[in-house]
């Protein structure tokens, strides 16, 4: 789900005991960097972009066509089978599609209100149940939603959640902060600020329902985003126990709806959100209840992911993962010229051509010590379903898998004077990236838009969230022939004119210079976990220590 024409990029390293990142850090390869292989990229991403892939939507006669020209690529770059002998991991989805809603009705002793499905409020289940029907249930106002153990944080500190629904506030208490500094690392958005955060953390609370409240600049899109995404068909991952530990429903309203709520109830809504930033802030019940439903038609499916595996050596059985998508939009709207194929070149027949390319480049270099996995997942347009899969449902364990590098878009544009990384400084890992660059006489930028999230809107984050690291690096916008000003233009450019367009073709006309420093420079970082011996550590603090620690912890001879 590519961005911005350059590639973003996500810091996070993690093991159960941290080491010192100055004295014990996974070395530059030894050996020559091979030589990119151009060729074979141009032509892995002319062939999968081409028309006859049909914008290679999973679940199509598409699917089956994309996945076997990877297996041959893969094959032919030496991989082999990556799931015990087998090429494919199956993905099975559930598509559930709210129908016919009713009103969000809110009433209390003083309060009568109706709001409008699509307009004022949406909602959906991630439960695979024909209806969903929330009955007089009692609001809360639960804050920013953030239960955050390290930070001695608790929004629902005291507050008994079962049967409720929380309404809760976008993204997380520093998001107007100037500068990054803060508890919650200030302007930069950290994992407590997403909106799949809140909604899971609404359910461990026992809540029957989440609304989160929709305001622009901290969500950083408009309230026409949350429509359009949340009112058609939503897709996950299948689970055991259809989801039913999930909320019933979760959704947004419109900032006005939740003014008007907060004053039925006797509370004003912009001191709740200054109170709310204050550690020590408390749920608030409203004295209101809240009834919405809707019937859910549900459709299953199955997609793949395709996993390639280059063994490691000496310790073959600790692992360095590779991800990138190979879905894109198939089939969408119709250009000027009536074509209506997405046929995705930079997003992400790139991506999997890097993965081809680094596959290719290791296997000249010679095996590594630890082993390498290669894995072009599946719908990733979708909400990283192939992604959250494999996390889910691990072919290699997570507490055996170092880390690894995510490849999402590989911009045509020329050679950069600097490198940007999303999410920050979250871990030791940047004791890695950093001579990387200065190997390579890159300097790193700050990130763009911080408080976007784009460390969470990836392949790498279903690992991430789960403690294993992940580096999302890629050139910056200072392009050695146009600088800053340049490379902005050309991001900028294909945002407007091509992203998710049926204009994302390929081209012989591309520049290839910065496609090789940037597959380069993935390879560097990628051969040097593979090449090293060392499990850096997420910061002190960092929202994925935790998770991590647990994990090792949990496992004997894990991390």
């Amino acid at each position: 789900m590519f961005r911005p024409i350059v590639s973003l990029a996500a810091l996070a390293l993690a093991a159960c005991t941290a080491v010192p990142p100055a004295a014990d850090t996974p070395p530059p390869p030894s050996a020559k960097i091979p030589e990119v292989p151009v060729a074979l990229m141009k032509d892995v991403i002319e062939r999968l972009s081409s028309d006859e892939f049909e914008g290679r939507a999973p679940a199509t006669p598409a699917e089956a066509k994309t996945t076997a020209e990877i297996i041959a690529r893969f094959r032919a770059a030496g991989l082999q089978p990556g799931n015990n002998g087998k090429w494919l991991q199956e993905v099975p989805t559930v598509e559930i599609t709210a129908q016919n809603p009713s009103p969000l009705t809110v009433s209390g002793p003083a309060a009568q209100m109706s709001f409008a499905y699509g307009t004022e409020y949406v909602a959906g289940s991630y439960r695979v149940t024909p209806q969903t029907r929330i009955a007089d249930s009692e609001l809360v106002f639960a804050g920013y939603g953030i239960v955050a153990p390290e930070l001695g944080w608790n929004d629902y500190a005291g507050v008994d959640m079962k049967g409720k629904t929380a309404v809760i506030l976008v993204n997380d208490p520093d998001y107007a902060t100037e500068t990054q500094d803060g508890l919650f690392k200030g302007r930069r958005m950290t994992y407590y600020g997403r909106w799949d955060y809140k909604f899971a953390e609404a359910a461990r609370q026992g809540a029957a329902a989440a609304l989160i409240v929709h305001d622009t600049f901290p969500a950083a899109y408009g309230w026409n985003v949350v429509n359009s995404s949340w009112t058609g068909p939503q897709y996950y991952v299948r689970r055991d126990d259809n989801a039913m530990g999930e909320t019933q429903a979760n959704g947004w309203i419109q900032k006005p709806v939740a003014e008007a709520i907060l004053k039925g109830a006797g509370k004003d809504l912009a001191a709740l959100t200054a109170a709310a930033g204050q550690k020590g802030f408390r749920a608030v019940p409203l004295g209101l209840k809240a009834s919405l439903g809707f019937t859910n038609a549900i459709r299953n499916d199955v997609s793949n992911n395709v996993i390639g595996l280059l063994p490691g050596t000496t310790r073959k059985d600790e692992y360095v993962l590779y991800t990138g998508h190979w879905d894109h939009l198939g089939r969408c709207n119709a250009d000027a010229s009536g074509d209506d194929i997405c046929n995705g070149a930079l997003d992400n027949a790139g991506g999997i051509a890097a993965m081809v390319a680094l596959a290719e480049m290791n296997r000249r270099a010679g095996p590594t010590p630890r082993s390498q996995i290669f894995a072009a997942v599946t719908l990733e347009e979708s909400g990283l379903l192939g992604s959250e899969w494999y996390a889910r449902n691990p072919i290699y364990p997570l507490d055996r898998t170092v880390g690894g590098v995510n490849i999402d878009g590989l911009a045509p544009v020329g050679r950069t004077r600097d490198a940007t990384a999303t999410g920050g400084d979250k871990s030791e890992l940047t004791a890695i990236l950093m001579p990387t660059l200065a190997a390579m006489g890159l300097r790193l930028s700050p990130e763009a838009y911080p408080e976007r999230g784009f460390y969470y809107r990836s392949d790498h984050f279903s690992l991430a969230k789960r403690g294993v690291p992940m580096f999302r690096v890629g050139r910056g916008l200072d392009l050695v022939e146009g600088g800053v000003a340049a490379g902005r233009a050309a991001s900028d450019d294909y945002t407007k004119n091509r992203y998710h367009q049926p204009s994302d073709e390929y081209s012989p006309d591309w520049k290839w210079d910065g496609i090789v420093q940037e597959t380069e420079l993935l390879y560097r970082l990628g051969r040097a976990l593979a090449e090293g011996s060392t499990w850096p550590n997420w910061n002190q603090g960092d929202e994925f220590r935790a998770i991590r620690d647990k994990d090792c912890a949990a496992s004997p001879g894990g991390c």
